[in-house]
């Protein structure tokens, strides 16, 4: 559970119940930072003046906000759209493409006005009826460390839980899960959760949960109906990175249930990064040992007009055939969705 160094309430926010939750939560402790607003101007209330500090400082702050613009960015092509329930997150994992994406608002947000978020939910499904809308909840945050106290996901879930022609999904790298396990979502919704070796989770996934407990928590939601899936993310070449991620597999197979109602899914991305996401790694994290040699990866334009640093074909290449053999391996109801 994300406990905050410092929560700002945005002026008006206390006309949603979320808000009022939130205060109730944390007003009473002496560790905690209550800044009430009377403009919509948070960032002069986190503290640092440089990069490194302000990086840090606002990984500690929680804003509570309301969604103003309704209308959804597009996910593809994991889903139809975004929904914005929260943005930003409390981990520092050093390749996060949302260092880049935050830019200098790395905090957490919590956009309080939930019905406004659902009814424009409910308009993008009722647009596409007869088709299935998909909505993605993690697209630029992950909401499970604010789930006990702001119950997001619990009533979104429940809301898709009742449509017939909208379906939900998130991932996520933490374990707050025992409010969603006893709720009528009718496997409406979708659950992955992104994990990695222990060894790349304790150098570059610093404030995350351990492997250990996000399989405890994936394992407690399929057995509570959801469908399931695991996001293997970012792949790194190093040595004797086959045997660790030999182990990780061999280590879920032993846990995971044989009889599933739904193919457990995997997705698997191998690390990529842009030269402005290096150029910021190094900034907030100058002791960074991510693997980050140009002259080691090939060059590649992506779908939105800008390029990245990619492993070269034949690691990729390698990449497919490992995971492709070991996942099969596991003799469980699987399905790889893709490895990239």
């Amino acid at each position: 559970m994300f406990i905050p160094k410092r929560i700002i309430f945005e002026k008006d926010v206390f006309q949603y119940s979320i808000a009022n939750e939130i205060r109730k939560m944390f007003e009473t402790r002496n560790d905690i930072e209550i800044i009430y607003l009377s403009s919509n101007r948070y960032k002069q209330h986190i503290p640092g003046e440089d990069l490194y500090t302000q990086f840090r400082e606002g990984k500690r702050t929680l804003v509570v906000d309301t969604k103003k613009s309704l209308k959804f960015q597009s996910c593809k092509p994991s889903a139809h759209y975004q929904l914005p329930l929260v943005t930003g997150c409390m981990g520092q994992c050093e390749y996060c493409y949302l260092n880049t994406n935050l830019g200098d608002k790395p905090f957490v947000r919590v956009h309080v006005n939930l019905e406004d978020i659902l009814n424009q939910t409910q308009k993008y499904i009722s647009e596409k009826i007869p088709e299935i809308t998909i909505f993605e909840g993690a697209a630029t945050s992950d909401p499970v460390p604010v789930e006990p106290y702001t119950n997001l996901l619990k009533r979104t879930i429940e809301f898709f839980g009742e449509q017939e022609y909208g379906r939900f999904r998130f991932v996520t790298k933490y374990n707050d899960v025992d409010n969603l396990l006893n709720i009528p979502h009718n496997e409406h919704t979708e659950v992955r959760f992104s994990i990695n070796t222990p060894n790349i989770i304790q150098q570059y996934e610093k404030g995350t949960a351990s492997f250990e407990k996000r399989i405890e928590a994936s394992i407690k939601m399929m057995e509570a109906g959801y469908p399931i899936g695991y996001l293997i993310a970012p792949v790194f070449i190093y040595q004797n990175w086959k045997d660790e991620y030999r182990q990780l597999l061999h280590l879920m197979s032993e846990k995971l249930s044989t009889s599933v109602k739904f193919p457990i899914t995997f997705e698997i991305i191998s690390h990529r990064y842009t030269s402005i996401a290096k150029s910021r790694i190094l900034e907030v994290f100058p002791e960074s040992t991510l693997p980050m040699e140009n002259e080691e990866r090939m060059y590649k334009y992506g779908q939105f007009g800008y390029g990245k640093y990619v492993y070269k074909k034949e690691d990729i290449s390698e990449i497919k055939s490992f995971f492709t053999e070991e996942i099969e391996k596991m003799q469980i109801h699987s399905e790889i969705k893709y490895i990239i």
